[in-house]
């Protein structure tokens, strides 16, 4: 899919492909890492060289990498979005009832998720769009309490290009206080917990073309390079 460009932007927006490529960087080398629906699902085909990661889905498949492209696979292997995953060796099965007693028992070391708004304290919002009056679960409620480790990855507007970081959810919560970095279609952010009060948005890359200046005008809340001091 083609980078957008909203009217105003300095530059074009970073793909889909290039997000997710963007947020396996962040994926610790033998975690164990469950992906989401969407642009999460897309990190399996970008770890980086040299790193060996577990990839989990909750609907109870444990150890694949590489998805194959579309249109190819086996289809009675597949992770939660309905990706293929290429068979490799080590790689396991079991049931969904399995697969959520390794989430609900702290067994996922991260977890990279969609959102529809992620606030300045952490919070993270991606199940219902209340106006819709529609939602799916999922996993995303398990995963965002039970995983040390929230990546957010998400275009960091809406199609009306109103900002998705925000203030405050203004659609129903997932989780409070979890999120640990968004990654975006400009900007990497990493939230900083120095205390309950104290939450802070740290912005730490800009895709290409992009300043600070234009990532935080189409962002609802502060954004720093640098913390401030205490």
């Amino acid at each position: 899919m083609s980078p957008k460009h909203y009217r105003g932007d300095p530059a074009p927006r970073s793909s889909r492909e290039d997000i997710a490529k963007k947020a396996a960087r962040y994926l610790p080398q033998g975690s164990a890492v469950n992906l989401g629906i969407g642009i999460p699902a897309l990190c399996a085909n970008y770890l980086p060289k040299n790193t060996s990661i577990r990839y989990h889905a909750e609907n109870g498949l444990l150890g694949y990498q590489e998805l194959w492209p579309k249109g190819e696979g086996n289809p009675n292997i597949m992770d939660a979005g309905g990706n293929f995953p290429k068979p490799i060796a080590g790689m396991a099965f079991f049931d969904s009832v399995e697969s959520f007693n390794m989430i609900r028992g702290g067994h996922i070391d991260v977890t990279v998720l969609g959102a529809l708004q992620v606030s300045k304290n952490g919070d993270i919002a991606n199940w219902m769009i209340s106006s819709r009056g529609i939602g799916s679960i999922g996993g995303a409620m398990d995963l965002a309490e039970n995983t040390p480790t929230v990546i957010v990855t998400m275009e960091h507007t809406t199609t009306n290009n109103e900002p998705k970081i925000v203030g405050n959810c203004s659609y129903p919560l997932t989780s409070k206080g979890c999120v640990n970095l968004i990654v975006t279609d400009v900007a990497i952010i990493e939230v900083i917990y120095s205390d309950i009060d104290n939450i802070q948005l740290l912005l730490k890359e800009t895709a290409p073309g992009w300043t600070k200046t234009d990532v935080q005008k189409i962002t609802a809340v502060e954004l720093f390079q640098h913390l401030p001091k205490a």
